[in-house]
């Protein structure tokens, strides 16, 4: 059987280990992938310039002479090209022999060589795309801010509602001014929170707020129904004492009811008289069968 070749080409002197297997240092892996043997003086670190090369941007009606690394990516030459062409390397479409290439790309695989002319557009879709990105994240960035300043808030009005809780209980009945007030900046917090703008994990966040400042509002709403009860119930405790002060049984009340009857047998004897004399002259009395209709 015939010996197998090796994978490497004949390594120059001086570029073997001692088992006769090529140095890993004179080795150098291409973006593709492939192991080749370096160039010679591509060991030494002043050698770089002959990796670099220049090419030819044209944008519009203006060319940029960019020198760049022929190793390097498209992606790279973008954003090269950001500075001299104020266009954002994401905003960029670079055209290479009539083809978009990818940002990915290696300039030395699609073979572009030194003086090589490339074409850069403007990439409009890419551009609204970023800044709707860009919006939507200051947005939210927005959102967050509103939404730890309310809470700030919120918990500064839930620590007057538990002072007022504590009155309440103590003294039975809460200040009716002061339970208005903490109603009305509660409710103004509710309006705020509903015209924050939130998507996600902040959407949550902004409706756990919400329940936690219904439910100060609904602990507002029972002391002012208790402090209403309280207050009605006591007026009519008083007005009875207005009415009878001595708290006996008006002896009054009696003669009132008997003084009532006789107005009533007065009506019904006048009702009686007035039959009788219908009864004695039935000639004023008429009856017809003809009813009376309505269209």
């Amino acid at each position: 059987m015939e010996p197998m070749k090796s994978m490497f080409a004949p390594a120059a002197k001086g570029s073997v280990d001692g088992r006769g297997f090529p140095n890993l240092a004179d080795l150098d892996i291409r973006p593709c992938g492939m192991l080749v043997q370096k160039r010679n003086g591509e060991t030494n670190p002043t050698s770089v310039s002959i990796h670099t090369i220049k090419v030819r941007v044209k944008y519009g009606s203006s060319y940029h002479e960019i020198c760049i690394s022929s190793h390097a990516s498209f992606g790279e030459l973008k954003k090269l090209l950001a500075a001299p062409t104020k266009l954002h390397h994401e905003d960029q479409k670079l055209i290479f022999k009539n083809k978009e290439r990818d940002s990915k790309e290696y300039l030395d695989v699609a073979r572009v060589k030194d003086g090589s002319k490339i074409v850069l557009v403007e990439d409009i879709v890419s551009r609204e795309k970023r800044c709707l990105e860009l919006l939507r994240i200051a947005n939210a960035q927005k959102s967050l801010k509103s939404l730890a300043e309310i809470n700030l808030e919120v918990e500064k009005l839930a620590a007057q509602v538990t002072d007022l809780e504590a009155t309440a209980s103590t003294v039975g009945k809460a200040v009716e001014k002061e339970v208005e007030n903490l109603t009305e900046l509660l409710m103004m917090k509710l309006i705020k929170l509903d015209g924050i703008v939130a998507d996600g994990d902040l959407k949550l966040q902004r409706r756990v707020l919400v329940r936690r400042v219904q439910k100060y509002i609904e602990i507002l709403d029972m002391f002012k129904y208790q402090s209403s009860k309280s207050s009605s119930n006591g007026a009519k405790i008083q007005l009875q004492k207005q009415d009878n002060p001595t708290g006996n049984i008006s002896k009054d009340s009696k003669p009132v009811q008997k003084q009532q009857a006789p107005m009533k047998m007065g009506k019904s004897v006048r009702t009686i008289t007035k039959m009788q004399q219908q009864q004695k002259h039935p000639e004023s009395v008429v009856v017809t069968t003809k009813w009376e209709t309505f269209d």
